[in-house]
């Protein structure tokens, strides 16, 4: 990311006030493949991709606002303290790149905190959430170059050359996200970043932490039923965009903590024995059966350093709040 770019693959109109617009949206065919392979599995699974259409990624907004979702308000705080340590660390004219950007609303602590930043580079899923996101961010931050990319955040992707500056790249992954892989999948995906990002590169990581089972199932299970709704929103696009023949109301959202394996797991659970249709192959259910749709792995502090280190960076600097809930780590793409 070395200089403006007028570069605008296949850009729509409303994205013509950013620096640049890729369209790299996986096609429809693969929600239907995966949905037909995912339904053939046994257990059940769906991939948490998927939750982020438009109004997907409304929902996962509204999430962050509840009482019992603590991640949000709690990363917020640790951002905005840390302004002045993570100043020094990023240094001038920094080019900041967002994996799974959603509303770009964390990042605005960065764009506002850091000195001079040079560019914002938005990755997300959603399109039209992307878009609008990136446009309100470029009306806000003239002074910032801002680009987006429609795209899989954890597929591979070449940073295109929209800087204005010759600063670090520093990548940004707030929230809770990498939670979403396993271990395994976590590493595989740091190390693409560690590719991506170059040398002299950055990433500052969010990562939830272990801690009492009680406040994380909570945290899945608000009480307005937010959750529960940006969970069954995955049955509501499959009929909507894949033609599914199935009763919604036959399923119930489930989430829970699994001490064993770390993590939360969020199911589609069938209330009744039932089937679902789906590119006319049937796919049955039994009562209680479940569609397993995502985890949120919990780490410790040296847990999750330790998995950095293998994948490619050096684990430098780790911060939690007072109460101990949530984690910000800064990594270093380490050079040989």
């Amino acid at each position: 990311m070395s200089k403006p770019s007028d570069s605008k693959n296949d850009a729509p109109p409303e994205a013509d006030t950013l620096a640049f617009f890729q369209d790299l949206e996986p096609p429809a065919n693969d929600f239907l493949q995966d949905a037909l392979s995912g339904l053939s599995a046994a257990p059940k699974t769906m991939s948490p991709k998927y939750f982020y259409d438009q109004k997907g990624s409304q929902l996962f907004d509204a999430i962050c606002d509840t009482q019992e979702y603590y991640v949000t308000r709690t990363e917020i705080d640790l951002l905005q303290n840390l302004i002045p340590i993570l100043n020094k660390l990023a240094g001038p004219g920094a080019d900041i790149v967002e994996y799974g950007s959603g509303a770009s609303v964390k990042v605005r602590t960065l764009l506002e905190g850091l000195d001079n930043v040079s560019s914002y580079l938005a990755i997300d899923i959603s399109r039209a959430h992307l878009i609008n996101a990136c446009r309100v961010l470029a009306d806000d931050y003239p002074e910032i170059a801002i680009g987006a990319i429609c795209a899989d955040f954890t597929a591979p992707i070449t940073l295109p050359a929209i800087s204005r500056e010759k600063g670090r790249v520093v990548g940004f992954l707030p929230g809770s996200t990498i939670g979403n892989f396993a271990p395994k999948d976590a590493k595989e995906f740091l190390a693409r970043a560690s590719k991506m990002l170059g040398e002299g590169g950055a990433l500052l990581m969010g990562v939830d932490l272990k801690k009492d089972p009680d406040i994380l199932n909570a945290a899945y299970n608000d009480a307005q039923g937010v959750t529960a709704a940006f969970n069954l929103n995955l049955l509501t696009r499959m009929r909507g965009e894949l033609g599914a023949k199935l009763n919604q109301d036959n399923f119930r959202h489930r989430a829970f903590y699994n001490g064993e394996q770390g993590r939360i797991e969020m199911h589609l659970e069938s209330k009744t024995e039932q089937t679902v249709q789906l590119d006319g192959k049937e796919f049955s259910f039994s009562a209680g059966e479940t569609i397993h749709t995502e985890n949120s792995y919990k780490y410790g502090l040296e847990e999750f350093a330790a998995l950095a280190e293998s994948a490619g960076f050096r684990a430098k600097h780790a911060w939690t709040d007072p109460k101990g809930l949530f984690s910000l780590h800064w990594l270093e793409v380490h050079t040989q």
